[in-house]
């Protein structure tokens, strides 16, 4: 297709996708359909296109072909492949460590009783030194590797070899000890390290972050040894968490003393950056009153399973009570980890330590006790003078974080999610899956598709978000709002900035439209941002705001996160560019759990590039604008 003939962004996408039938009549909420003049046709959602509309070329034949939700294989080049998921060994790498750990189970039980109690030594002493085992950068701290190696005793070996280099004169080729430099080194003769010290192709991440939190340390303590909890704490960064086994229980009613085998699958909230996945131990300890120490370590060295491309080594974080009910928070993160499938416009972020830092982990605890303090607080009005009643602002922020978790859930590469690239010439890197099918009154069950890409932007990421959560510039981006008038009708500030907010947006309604109501939730932190919205008609809407059940309100999330294309200079300030992930969350009734036809491939992706066309464009006409009026 000629680029400058048609663009492919024709204006009846609406109709388009009328014709494919995406709404969510089957989530009409229950009671009189004709209560408050609402019927359920309220949102179908919209995908997004990882590349410019210039370069795609649609092709008749790829399209032709239908969309199954069967797992991906391998793409050609190498970014595609960071969105397979990971082998069959790998994901009975769980079982085959329980049964190790079963098998001569005083023996080994020992053995990983003498690793935690000797992590939990190391941990106190990364946590509490200083200088020159941490250097500071920006507002967090990473580790020295070459002095970490020195002064816990694992370079021994290292060391060793490079006095030898050194003293017959051998290559000047030094391994590399620091933890964020992956610089491929020119000498061919370097020499292969201990497979415990460098296994071919980890790469080390060390981090740690200092800081209040306004709970008890009972509470953090909680938090870290219940794995629900810490599931739904850290909800942003695991997508799934099991205990395989209580090795040690606590005493006197509390968790000191607890020895427990973990698994963990860690996200980035993009399908293109693949999961890290972890099995380990977690050992608590009470270190003096108020006083807790909770360590993570890998039994990679204790028992023999396939190999992973991922090892949390050594991390956890002390916990010491402060006046005024806060805790000081120590957290270190630590870990080894294969970075070969991430994706090209991901790789500078995640190779340098920013996006599984110890920073993320306490900006993430941040955020869950500023939700816990907005939940308890009673109800202030708004600027406009609107109150929520304490019931339904309890309600309606309980949505509003199951709807956040239920999106973080439904855009990342977990395993879990079985993406496949839309199969259509040029859009590699948009992903579709379906999601279940539901039921949908006097019809067949209809499916639930999940569509999602990222792309680069030429904008910094606090602009960025600023234009996505702003209600005034929807139209400029949402194709089926065009026209129409969006105003903030509530909003609930969850913590001191005044930007972190959960809204409920009312949409105008011509006489031929149904009243549309979005649950909104946008916040920011240290390491990104995003914007999170759904569709609720307005009978559930009003249930919630009375102080209703929740976890009832049918939820199709969609939306925006947003992360720096680069980490920040020295942690402070904006950067030029985000990388803006794009997600959403429909019905369809042409489909079903096992194909999609190709025809609403065809207009799920004309909507995809168009939205990402339009939010590329709105910042292009702003430059345009700012730099005629400068002139």
């Amino acid at each position: 297709m000629d680029k400058h003939d048609d663009h492919f962004l024709d204006k009846d996408v609406n109709s388009e996708l009328r014709a494919m039938e995406i709404f969510v009549e089957g989530f009409r909420s229950s009671g009189d359909e004709n209560a408050m003049d609402v019927s359920g046709q309220l949102g179908f959602e919209r995908p997004d296109v990882n590349i410019g509309v210039d370069d795609v070329h649609q092709n008749d034949e790829d399209t032709s072909s239908p969309l199954l939700s069967v797992r991906a294989s391998p793409q050609d080049s190498p970014d595609s492949r960071a969105s397979t998921n990971v082998t069959s060994d790998q994901m009975n790498r769980a079982s085959d460590l329980l049964m190790a750990v079963s098998v001569s189970a005083d023996t080994n039980k020992t053995r990983i009783t003498d690793l935690a109690s000797s992590a939990m030594e190391e941990l106190l002493k990364m946590a509490l030194e200083g200088e020159p085992l941490w250097h500071i950068d920006g507002d967090g701290e990473s580790l020295n590797g070459f002095e970490h190696m020195k002064e816990f005793g694992s370079v021994d070996a290292t060391l060793r070899e490079i006095m030898r280099m050194v003293e017959v004169g051998g290559p000047q080729c030094l391994p590399n000890l620091e933890p964020n430099d992956e610089s491929p080194s020119e000498c061919t003769d370097r020499p292969m390290l201990p497979k415990e010290l460098e296994e071919e192709h980890l790469h080390a991440e060390a981090s740690r972050q200092i800081g209040l939190v306004s709970t008890n340390p009972a509470s953090v303590v909680e938090w870290l040894m219940d794995v629900n909890q810490w599931s739904l704490v850290f909800a942003n960064i695991i997508s799934r968490a099991n205990l395989l086994q209580v090795l040690s229980t606590g005493v006197d009613g509390n968790y000191d003393g607890t020895l427990q085998l973990m698994t963990v699958e860690l996200h980035l909230p993009t399908a293109l950056v693949p999961t890290r996945e972890s099995h380990f131990v977690r050992y608590c300890k009470q270190l003096g009153y108020g006083t807790w120490g909770v360590v993570d370590v890998s039994l990679e060295n204790l028992f023999p399973y396939p190999a992973s491309g991922f090892r949390r080594r050594l991390s956890g974080c002390l916990i010491q009570g402060m006046p005024e009910g806060c805790s000081k928070v120590i957290w270190v993160e630590h870990v080894a980890v294969d970075n070969r499938l991430v994706q090209s416009i991901y790789r500078p972020l995640v190779i340098s330590g920013f996006t599984f830092s110890a920073k993320r982990w306490f900006a993430a605890l941040i955020r869950h006790c500023q939700w816990l303090a907005t939940l308890r607080a009673r109800t202030a009005p708004t600027h406009d003078g609107v109150l929520l009643p304490q019931a339904g602002k309890e309600s309606l922020l309980k949505l509003a974080e199951r709807m956040t978790r239920s999106f973080w859930g439904d855009i990342s590469a977990c395993n879990e999610n079985q993406w496949m690239p839309l199969p259509i010439r040029g859009a590699e890197d948009i992903r579709a899956m379906t999601k279940g099918s539901i039921p949908v009154p006097g019809m067949p069950p209809s499916s639930k598709i999940v569509f999602t890409t990222s792309i680069r932007l030429a904008v910094p990421p606090k602009r960025l978000f600023d234009f996505l959560r702003d209600e005034n510039s929807r139209t400029k981006w949402d194709t089926r709002l065009f026209g129409h008038i969006i105003r903030e009708l509530a909003y609930v500030i969850n913590g001191n900035n005044p930007e972190n907010r959960v809204s409920i947006l009312q949409v105008n309604a011509t006489p031929e439209e149904v009243e549309i109501f979005y649950l909104q939730e946008s916040f920011s932190d240290d390491i990104g941002s995003y914007v999170i919205y759904a569709p609720v008609d307005a009978l559930a809407m009003s249930g919630v705001l009375n102080g209703g059940s929740p976890e009832i309100v049918n939820i199709l999330p969609c939306g925006f996160s947003i992360l720096p294309d680069r980490p920040p200079l020295n942690g402070h300030g904006d950067v030029p560019g985000s990388l803006l992930t794009i997600a959403f969350h429909i019905i369809d009734l042409a489909s079903t759990e096992e194909y999609i036809p190709p025809e609403s491939v065809k207009t799920i992706f004309k909507v995809i590039a168009e939205t990402a066309f339009l939010i590329k464009a709105a910042f292009t006409s702003d430059n345009v604008q700012g730099n005629l009026a400068g002139g």
